[in-house]
């Protein structure tokens, strides 16, 4: 696929160009807005330029002084949008229902042509023709200069389009509704970035070359927001918690249990996981590794009469924090910047995966197509398994050429078929499994979740979820990739079947009885938040 990358060359002046070490959507300044009724925003090579509603004024900011220099009056009666396309203003008027390109110098309107949509409010330059935001339905639009009609329409990330900016490669959209802003696609219309916004009610973007503008409508400030920098991630919401997984062996009949074993795949230290402490229980186990390098605790039982359960525990007290990545899929590389023995490794077969089928070799060549970018084909195949499959228990974990075929699965097998279509592909997939907080902060889990993870380069491990991204809206489906809440204590990191956990994830078991011995396993974890002294 060829994307939009059009070379937008700015002089950004030297007062601006030094930003230290930041993550995507950090504020790193801040202006007072020229007026108490600020909308669009767009920046001119050295000032920024801001339309007021109010005041039918359209200011221009110097930003090294933070001064207003300058106004012009707008050209319509209700200004929203602003858009410099490299020698003059654009402005989207609501009353009006048109575009204008203005004379900067004097306020001079040089063209005028219709609106595509009743509620302009977005505008930004593409470096050969301008983007609108369609506030009323929900959509972006790219246009004809000759006419002012859409020649591409893209939905809204979610319920408003109310400031647009394009960086030279994406599009940047802030939504007054979310108090968010994405970064977007603008071929295909994916989010692929979510931030949030500096302030309750951003309207206007605007692009100076390195960083982003935002003009926020209730704070009154203008904010400058780091695009990219070497932060690859961001953690939130951190809670502490204890996390009980318990695991229980009933059994009955006319023998005994001659051999039990129980495994516990063990929680590692993660970006947005500490763990504080581990509590096993009853003691006399001992640890081994599988071949996915799953640290895991190991249990044995000889020789039991029917009578008590047998119960073992893992207790947890861990730190678990919200983490959001910030994936740029220009920084993705190739598939062949990855790492030779992760290559080797998490694109091998499985019985679940079942990759030599036909079925499968044919769909990933449909789904990946030409594509060589590994964060695009990740999410190629992430589209199509979301809009494949159906999120139903069928009972069992069938292969992923069944369930594709089937149309529904459950949270593993979505992850197989994921992997499965990723590594016919040659991106590198893997599952991990998770004990998950079930609505209040102290709650049970007796269901657990697993979703798959692909490896990008320069990033490495990026979570990825199929069946949480079944969703309408372009910013939902975009929070299933590189972005976790902090309801997870992730437990297993696995590529497949396990000596100790086969394709099971959290724990697993495994027994000899005698004849006519019937066993019942019941797994579950209990949640107990930790007071922060």
């Amino acid at each position: 696929m060829n994307r939009l990358r059009i070379p937008i060359t700015i002089p950004v002046i030297a007062a601006l160009t030094s930003v230290l070490s930041a993550h995507s959507g950090e504020v790193v300044r801040t202006l007072p807005a020229p007026g108490g009724f600020c909308t669009g925003a767009a920046f001119d090579g050295e000032c920024l330029w801001v339309a007021d509603h109010k005041q039918d004024r359209l200011s221009r900011i110097h930003v090294a002084s933070g001064e207003v220099v300058g106004s012009i009056p707008s050209p319509g009666y209700w200004p929203t949008g602003l858009a410099w396309d490299g020698e003059h203003l654009w402005n989207a008027d609501d009353a009006q229902k048109r575009l204008f390109q203005v004379v900067v110098s004097d306020g001079t309107v040089l063209r005028s042509i219709d609106s595509p949509t009743s509620r302009p409010d977005g505008l930004a330059w593409d470096g050969s023709t301008l983007w609108v935001g369609d506030y009323k339905n929900g959509k972006i639009m790219r246009i004809d200069l000759s006419d002012g009609t859409a020649v591409k329409t893209l939905p809204a990330p979610a319920r408003a389009a109310n400031g647009l900016a394009f960086d030279g490669t994406y599009l940047w959209c802030a939504d007054r509704m979310m108090d968010e802003i994405y970064m977007i696609d603008p071929e295909s219309g994916d989010v692929l970035m979510v931030l949030d916004s500096p302030g309750p009610f951003p309207r206007g973007l605007a692009w100076d070359g390195e960083c982003l503008w935002n003009v926020d409508y209730q704070h009154d400030r203008v904010y400058r927001l780091v695009r990219q920098d070497d932060e690859l991630y961001r953690l939130t919401d951190t809670r502490r918690a204890r996390v009980t997984h318990t695991h229980e062996v009933a059994f009955h009949g006319q023998g005994r249990l001659r051999m039990l074993e129980v495994c516990f795949a063990m929680p590692e230290e993660m970006p947005q996981q500490r763990v504080l402490s581990t509590t096993l229980s009853p003691e006399g186990h001992g640890f081994a590794e599988d071949r996915w390098n799953q640290r895991v605790a190991v249990f044995g039982y000889s020789d039991h009469a029917p009578g008590p359960r047998v119960r073992t525990t893992l207790e947890v007290e861990a730190q678990i924090s919200a983490i959001r990545y910030f994936v740029f899929p220009d920084r993705c590389g190739s598939l062949d910047d990855i790492p030779y023995e992760i290559r080797e490794r998490y694109t091998a077969d499985g019985s679940k995966y079942q990759m030599s089928d036909p079925y499968i070799q044919d769909l990933a060549r449909k789904v990946v197509g030409e594509e060589t970018n590994p964060y695009y084909i990740a999410r190629r195949v992430f589209d199509h398994v979301r809009g494949a499959l159906e999120y139903k228990l069928e009972g069992g974990w069938n292969a992923a050429p069944v369930v594709l075929q089937r149309g529904t699965g459950s949270c593993s097998e979505y992850s197989f078929c994921f992997i499965a279509l990723c590594r016919a592909a040659g991106l590198p997939a893997r599952y991990v499994g998770a004990l998950v907080v079930r609505g209040d902060d102290a709650s049970l889990d007796d269901t657990f979740h697993r979703w798959p993870e692909v490896y990008l380069p320069s990033y490495g491990w990026i979570p990825i979820d199929p069946q949480a991204g079944d969703k309408s809206s372009p910013r939902d489906r975009a929070l299933a990739i590189g972005d976790l809440s902090n309801r997870f204590l992730i437990t297993t990191q696995g590529g497949g079947d396990s000596r100790y956990l086969g394709w099971y994830y959290n724990s697993h078991e495994s027994y000899v009885t005698d004849p006519k011995v019937e066993v019942h396993v019941e797994t579950f974890a209990e949640w107990e938040p930790l007071d922060e002294g």
